[in-house]
């Protein structure tokens, strides 16, 4: 006897032609069901209930290799055994419509929580995806050579491999409430998405309907040292650090900024936190050169260093400014959502000098304890003028870190 296909839970006929029998999304609804899945296929386009299409800035990709006939346009993921490997949620954070609005907090879940609609021949995809593997770093090696970091078995192997959870999460943003985040009206926000990509999506202004946009932009991963559950537990002590990419450091250890040692050095302080019985987190985002792009960062490079009397700490803002119009593009308005994805109601050690990512955590609504500093002797020689800068634009503000005692029993080392 052939099986049943469910029909889909919601239809919304819409005033558009060939998108009838698209689902609503109701961001912050209580369920799944209640909210709707987020349907970015091409492969069905009266499907589609939102702006842009899954793989954020990787869809161009896509498109090429549709364009050369490597990828057959109608393809569909076999999402077989693709589960996450950790339960994340769910936490009272995703129905809360102003606590996340620029991720779909059921994103991991879909084939699980949408099953109905997958079976009716809805083309939903994830959005998140959670595993397990290892990371080694040279840095933790010679931590662990030197004593500063000790073997268990558990979190970190005699051979220096850290051992981890680790998520990978696309952009979606629900733009009423990204508009919100950032002083805008919705209208303003859609206008200017729409303009300053060149009219790459004229739905933006046309589809007032379409209330979630799938960005064309890097997403985030997050690594966490530890029970993925004890994030949300405020009575477990929680290392974390939200570090934006530099991939000239991050990745190739260039020494005119402090981006692979406050990196290298948090992951450090997580893998001593989850050994002492807490957890640790590394939130890493796609925002190269302060969100401002590789070849920006790399001309005001060549304009710090040529300019009269080289690099100076004074200058080091305005020759960005200069080049780029602005000091820095990230902002940190979205950036706790992905705490409030992970339950994350206290972090007990925020391992960052930054005071507006201090300030969005806590806008937030996130308790943090104490504010951990880069030890100097991680500072490279030529990232100095950075610091010197940062420290005299109000970056950060001095002082707001542990006492020595404390930071030396949780580093292991005397700074």
């Amino acid at each position: 006897m052939a099986t049943e296909v469910p029909a889909p839970r919601h239809i919304r006929l819409t005033s558009h032609a060939g998108l009838q029998g698209s689902l609503p999304i109701r961001w912050g609804a209580a369920t799944p069901a209640e909210r709707g899945p987020v349907v970015g296929t091409t492969t069905n386009r009266s499907h589609r209930n939102v702006i842009g299409t899954h793989s954020g800035s990787y869809s161009v990709y896509r498109a090429l290799a549709v364009a050369a006939g490597a990828l057959k346009r109608e393809h569909k993921a076999d999402l077989t055994n693709t589960s996450p490997t950790d339960v994340v949620g769910p936490y009272p954070q995703w129905t809360d419509a102003s606590k996340i609005v620029s991720l779909d907090p059921w994103g991991a879940t879909v084939a699980e929580v949408f099953a109905g609609e997958l079976a009716a021949g809805y083309d939903i995809r994830p959005t998140i995806a959670v595993t397990k593997a290892h990371v080694i770093l040279p840095e933790v090696i010679e931590a662990l050579q030197s004593g500063r970091l000790k073997a268990d078995g558990k979190f970190l192997t005699a051979g220096g491999a850290a051992m981890v959870t680790k998520a990978a999460i696309e952009p979606v943003w629900y733009l009423p409430g990204v508009a919100k985040r950032f002083g805008c009206s919705e209208a303003d926000l859609r206008r200017v998405l729409f303009e300053e990509t060149g009219g790459m999506y004229p739905e933006l202004v046309t589809r007032s309907d379409l209330e979630v946009f799938l960005p064309p932009i890097g997403g985030q991963t997050i690594y966490i040292f530890g029970e993925p559950r004890d994030l949300a537990n405020p009575d477990i002590e929680l290392t974390a650090r939200v570090h934006d990419e530099c991939n000239g450091s991050d990745v190739f250890g260039s020494d005119i900024c402090t981006c692979r040692p406050y990196l290298t050095h948090a992951i450090e302080e997580c893998i001593q936190g989850a050994q002492r019985g807490g957890v640790g987190l590394v939130a890493y985002s796609r925002k190269e050169g302060r969100a401002l792009g590789e070849v920006t960062k790399f001309l005001v490079y060549n304009a710090r260093k040529r300019q009269v009397g080289g690099d100076t700490a004074d200058q080091y803002f305005a020759r960005t400014e200069c080049v780029a119009g602005v000091q820095d593009m990230r902002f940190q308005e979205l950036m706790p959502d992905v705490l409030h994805w992970l339950g994350v109601k206290k972090i007990h050690r925020l391992v960052s000098m930054s005071n507006m990512k201090y300030d969005a955590i806590t806008g937030s609504g996130i308790e943090v304890g104490v504010r951990v500093n880069i030890p100097d002797e991680l500072i490279p020689a030529d990232a100095q003028v950075e610091m010197d800068a940062k420290k005299a634009a109000g970056y950060f503000t001095p002082g707001v870190v542990p006492d020595a005692e404390t930071l030396k029993l949780a580093k292991g080392r005397k700074l």
